[in-house]
């Protein structure tokens, strides 16, 4: 039986099809990401590492996805654009494979293409993760998020600290809900300046947002974004309201959530 290959610019939407099939998906390589790559059936799964990052959270959920029998590897950041599992399929180099991945044959500097066709062999079944704690918090007008999908129109107005990427699947999904300020990861920037493509999609809409360097902050930890978060790009309308590059995320929150600017 032919194994599908599934390509997506993010694995926060994957469709039936999924199940058995090896995903291409534009996601970081962060655990929640991982699980949602596992809770969808995937036989094996190729995330963008999103730069790696603090404590190479980039990559955490290949060991992860180890430990639920998952083969799963990454592409650099710097080879192909996050947020978009078609050019991850075209031009991505692999930078890091589990030791499941490794054993298909999956090696680093291995072209994706390459590696999509290794990942085939990968054993199925395997083992369906029990249902991650809802990565989500609320304190007033700020929420933390691991990932922005789980920001919604209650949000709307409130400040949304994201452990998501700053990439276009986020910097959509954040204007469809209209917050006062995102704060997301950069992802180490990556090739084209990807991950932090979403600014300017939520620039155009009105919506302030602004990204956390990656080596400041865990990618896919809404909390670590807020608490750790040092910025890296901000938008303009982000910078109408005092966000400037090297300054704290949590103070710009702060300050947006209780008094809507730094300087007003």
């Amino acid at each position: 039986m032919a194994i599908a290959v599934i390509v997506l610019p993010t694995v926060t939407k994957l469709p039936p099809e999924t199940d058995g099939a090896v995903v291409v998906g534009g996601s970081h390589g962060a655990v929640y990401a991982a699980y949602l790559s596992a809770r969808a059936g995937a036989r094996a799964a190729i995330h963008n590492d999103a730069g790696i990052g603090r404590d190479e959270a980039g990559v955490s959920g290949l060991a992860w996805a180890e430990s639920h029998g998952m083969a799963m590897a990454t592409v650099l950041s710097s080879s192909a654009r996050i947020g978009d599992g078609e050019d991850m399929l075209r031009r991505g180099i692999i930078s890091r494979a589990n030791s499941i991945a490794m054993t298909c044959g999956v090696a680093l500097g291995q072209s994706s293409r390459e590696a999509v066709e290794l990942l085939k062999a990968a054993p199925w079944p395997h083992t369906r993760p029990t249902p991650l704690t809802e990565g989500r918090s609320v304190a007033g007008r700020v929420v933390c998020v691991d990932s922005i999908t789980l920001a919604d129109g209650r949000d709307r107005g409130r400040v949304v600290a994201s452990g998501s990427h700053g990439g276009v699947p986020a910097g959509e999904t954040a204007a469809a809900f209209a917050p006062r300020l995102a704060l997301f990861n950069d992802a180490g920037f990556g090739i084209e300046h990807a991950g932090v493509a979403g600014l300017t999609i939520l620039d155009r809409a009105g919506i302030a947002a602004a990204t956390v360097s990656t080596l400041s902050a865990r990618i896919g930890d809404g909390r670590s974004t807020l608490v750790d978060g040092f910025l890296s790009e901000v938008n303009q309308t982000a910078y109408r309201l005092g966000a400037r590059i090297g300054g704290s995320a949590l103070a710009l929150a702060l300050a947006v959530a209780e008094k809507g600017s730094l300087t007003s």
